[in-house]
């Protein structure tokens, strides 16, 4: 019988899942595009349904659908197969609980905690009423899976131990908090909206509080967790990716309420920050792609439709400064007398959809508000450089600022190397995290990645094969080999941070290549590759010392140097041809 990944590969082609995500066109027996993991101009990435895999000669991305759905959904390997088995219509087959790995044990801790809340939904009238007068239809509530979890102390904590899990599992995952007298719930008397990843999974909850007691927060968001991490994600993802990608545009809402409203009304290319955190960078310092990240890698454009209150003009300003430092194409929708977008709706889908089609572009909005003050010639000034200039600033295209700087010039007369000094000192001034500039932000397929991702499959066919009473490789001489490449200071480090993750990693490749004739192919290219990468970067370094040592004229060791450089280029050579 086949496994769970070759029925989805006899179902799903290379062809079809990659154009559900970027546009192709033909290129011979190939297919080309732009590559949707690093920045380019020119398409350089190429899909091969012949061998049912793809690569990008910009970046070295490579791999089949699996690894394609991972790396542009930032989803682990059980992520990328529930989405395509989803897409396939294939039924994974549910594991035995007694090896199931430690992470998918807190993915099932929340996922119970998901159906409590629900089930505890149905039995309170207040908290369905107040979800009824907000607009929703019970066929809403279940579809985004939304909760109530009653004012007590150990609700959660005691259904879950009921049901098997641990109270380190239920810590773990965000549910309980400890305090000197012991274990309490950390949602109590709260509206649940369970937060999930792109592939659907629960990993987090937003609490909205039912009866004010005027003490508590409004809303209660869950910590970041192994699971869950608030620059990932964004609320409504895995429901809206497909929209954004049809109707290339996303909408970034602040609420919970305003995005389930949206979706309500069929505007489902909606998105929330609620219960998450925009960063400044694509990807993560541990190669994770963050959550405007993935939005645009979906589509470059964005409308932003916050409150009008203070705090939702602070943070739709963050909001769009970030998309813009990304390179995204940003409008705004503005709202006014005090509403947000799910009073809208719910008063009017028309008026709503109005308001998004005349959104306007986020640079051009606020400096024609500007403008709209009368302000005089000196506060004009001040007032353009405050809240005009720092959408400019953290723009990609120098061709796109001079367009605004340009702009600007005309519509205030303000001389046009005064605002390319403010750029400028503004520019300097900006304390930006590292990483978080338009230069750095964009390259995300960093070898560094790739390098961690091949260790890791490498890895998990080793454990895989360790849990067989009769392997099908010489696991001694496949770690003998990892450990050659990567040197025995590197190969301890790998297998001590991956001793808590063997039984996830087996899965992997259990699930890969169950009944697969290709894993004794599929591990040579990827050692052959990895040993590659290695010598790459040696000889890198190699070149940097033999430049430093004729410069201060060390004789003796450019010539050791020397010699290493065309042992390396030899030993490369070879590989090529492999």
């Amino acid at each position: 019988m086949s496994s769970s990944v070759e029925k989805i590969k006899e179902r799903l082609t290379i062809t079809e899942v990659v154009e559900s995500y970027i546009k192709l066109e033909r290129a011979g027996g190939n297919l080309k595009g732009k590559c949707p993991f690093h920045n380019e101009k020119t398409p350089s990435f190429f899909v091969s349904p012949e061998r049912g895999s793809y690569y990008c000669f910009g970046c070295a991305a490579k791999g089949d659908i699996f690894t394609f759905v991972q790396e542009f959904e930032g989803l682990d390997f059980i992520g990328a197969l529930k989405t395509l088995a989803l897409r396939a219509g294939v039924e994974l087959v549910k594991e035995n609980v007694k090896v199931r790995s430690e992470q998918d044990r807190l993915y099932s801790a929340i996922e119970e905690a998901t159906a409590y809340y629900e089930h505890v939904l149905k039995g309170n009238k207040e908290a369905q009423e107040y979800l009824k007068k907000r607009g929703l239809k019970d066929e809403t509530i279940a579809d985004f899976r939304v909760g109530f979890v009653p004012d007590g102390w150990r609700a959660i904590y005691d259904h879950l131990l009921k049901k098997g899990f641990s109270i380190a599992e239920m810590e773990k995952v965000g549910l309980i908090k400890k305090t000197d007298k012991g274990y309490y719930d950390r949602f109590r008397g709260r509206i649940m909206f369970p937060i999930s990843d792109s592939s659907g999974r629960v990993i987090a909850f937003s609490g909205r509080i039912l009866v004010d007691d005027g003490k508590s927060a409004k809303y209660l968001n869950s910590p970041d967790t192994v699971l869950f991490n608030k620059s990932n994600v964004l609320y409504g993802l895995d429901k809206a990716k497909l929209e954004i990608r049809k109707r290339d545009y996303s909408i970034l809402v602040e609420g919970q309420m305003d995005l389930i409203m949206s979706h309500q009304a069929g505007i489902k290319n909606t998105v929330a920050v609620s219960g998450t955190a925009l960063t400044d960078s694509v990807v993560s310092r541990d190669a994770v792609v963050n959550n405007l990240g993935l939005v645009r890698r979906l589509s470059t454009n964005m409308i932003i439709a916050f409150d009008a209150d203070n705090a939702g003009v602070r943070a739709s300003a963050r909001a769009a400064q970030v998309a813009l430092s990304l390179g995204m194409d940003v409008k705004i929708v503005q709202i006014e007398g005090g509403k947000d977008p799910a009073d809208i709706v719910l008063q009017s889908v028309d008026d709503w959809k109005n308001m998004l089609r005349n959104a306007k572009q986020i640079i051009e909005f606020h400096l024609n508000t500007v403008l709209a003050r009368g302000l005089d010639d000196r506060k004009l000034t001040k007032a353009i450089s405050e809240e005009v200039l720092p959408y400019i600033v953290v723009l990609q295209s120098r061709m796109e600022k001079a367009h605004f700087v340009a702009k600007i010039r005309d519509m205030t007369k303000i001389d046009e190397s005064a605002i390319w000094e403010d750029l400028k000192r503004l520019e300097k001034s900006m304390q930006l995290e590292a990483g978080s500039t338009a230069k750095n932000t964009i390259v995300e397929a960093s070898p560094l990645s790739r390098k961690d991702s091949i260790e890791r499959k490498v890895l998990s066919i080793i454990y895989w094969q360790e849990s067989h009473e009769k392997p099908t490789l010489d696991v001694h001489v496949l770690k003998k080999r990892l450990e050659d490449i990567l040197g025995k200071d590197n190969w301890d480090k790998v297998l001590t941070d991956s001793k808590d993750k063997k039984q996830e990693l087996a899965f992997e490749s259990e699930v890969m290549y169950s009944n697969s004739e290709k894993i004794k192919e599929d591990i040579e290219e990827m050692l052959q590759s990895l040993e590659t990468d290695y010598l790459k970067r040696e000889f890198a370094q190699v070149m940097k010392a033999l430049d430093e040592a004729e410069k201060n004229k060390e004789v003796d060791r450019v010539t050791v140097l020397l010699a290493r450089c065309q042992e390396l280029s030899n030993t490369l050579a070879k590989l090529s041809r492999k």
